[in-house]
């Protein structure tokens, strides 16, 4: 048996995923999440991620299935992320097996861990989500355009912050948070899920939810992430955050940003949104899709004032990203 098998069910066997597995992934690949797919980007930097298991499946040494896990929260969770099964594999309960498998893998080499938490941006429907205790529900807008058009629209979401009196120098201040100390200190404000009605009192980061925890700080420290926040006092009342632009498969190669908004002020979000999107307007590239994710009530003030443009437009209509959590 080879070195990194880790087990065999059901009629596969399971590895840990390697960098000579990837064309393999991909194969299995084609179209999910719309063309909005991370993992083409993410997969080599995933093999090697402290704290995550990779995990394949073999079927007669053909690949038919993936699915990952990053141990989180001092090592009492796992985030499930990745899941993807082969196209002629679909609907036969493989998807079941390997969930199961790896949740056994996990807890085998992590065994602290008690709860598994996802995020996923369908609703399942309510027979499904009796497995799990939905925590959350965040609305997200979409855009998109060609980079040339978002040096304009950011100009325009400016005028509109200026007409209506919010502003940096009008307004309660938005900065920019570089100091890791501070941001800790942030970050780590015992009251800052309930002020900023955090989902589930976590941070979800480009789809992974985190508590915020000392140990979960050193995660979004390999990150890479611009952080904004209200900078009116001690207690923002906003915080905001971008994953770097990567590339995505979508229209034949796009670039995909997220954002993410914490805190219920339109005012500070639409702030906040301007900021991010003028911090990377220099770097866009061809076709870019843009989601911003959100508390429920800001999305219809949002979605107005990101309308009129020509060349950014909405994407998709509202749609929502659910957080769930079951034991494991």
């Amino acid at each position: 048996m080879a070195s990194h098998c880790v087990g065999e069910s059901d009629g596969l066997t399971f590895y840990l995923a390697r960098p000579e597995d990837y064309d393999d992934v991909m194969a299995i690949s084609h179209d999910i999440y719309g063309g909005m797919d991370y993992l083409p980007h993410r997969y080599h930097s995933w093999i090697t991620e402290p704290g995550r298991v990779v995990i394949i499946a073999r079927r007669d040494e053909k690949l038919v299935a993936l699915e990952s896990g990053l141990v989180v929260d001092g090592g009492e969770t796992v985030v499930v992320e990745g899941l993807r099964v082969s196209p002629h594999e679909r609907g036969c309960g493989l998807a079941g097996v390997i969930q199961t498998f790896a949740d056994g893998y996990v807890k085998k080499i992590h065994p602290r861990v008690k709860s598994k938490r996802l995020t996923r941006g369908d609703d399942p429907g309510p027979e499904k989500l009796r497995k799990f205790t939905l925590l959350a529900r965040r609305a997200v807008l979409s855009l998109w355009g060609k980079s040339e058009g978002f040096d304009g629209f950011v100009s325009s979401l400016k005028e509109k912050l200026l007409a209506s009196g919010v502003s940096n120098s009008s307004f309660r201040p938005l900065v920019s948070v570089q100091d890791s100390g501070a941001l800790q200190a942030v970050l780590l404000d015992p009251d800052l899920p309930s002020r900023l009605q955090l989902p589930g009192a976590a941070l979800i980061q480009d789809w992974q939810p985190l508590r915020l925890v000392q140990s979960n700080l050193q995660i979004l420290a390999r990150r890479d992430l611009t952080w904004f926040i209200d900078g009116s006092g001690e207690k923002p009342m906003f915080l905001s955050l971008h994953t770097p632009l990567y590339p995505v498969p979508f229209d034949g190669g796009s670039l995909r940003f997220n954002i993410d908004l914490y805190g219920t002020d339109p005012s500070l979000a639409k702030m906040a949104l301007t900021a991010h999107l003028d911090r990377v307007k220099s770097d866009l590239q061809g076709m870019v899709v843009v989601h911003i994710y959100m508390h429920q009530t800001l999305w219809k003030e949002l979605q107005q004032f990101c309308e009129g443009h020509e060349m950014v437009r909405q994407f998709r209509d509202y749609w929502e990203q659910l957080f769930l959590e079951r034991d494991i």
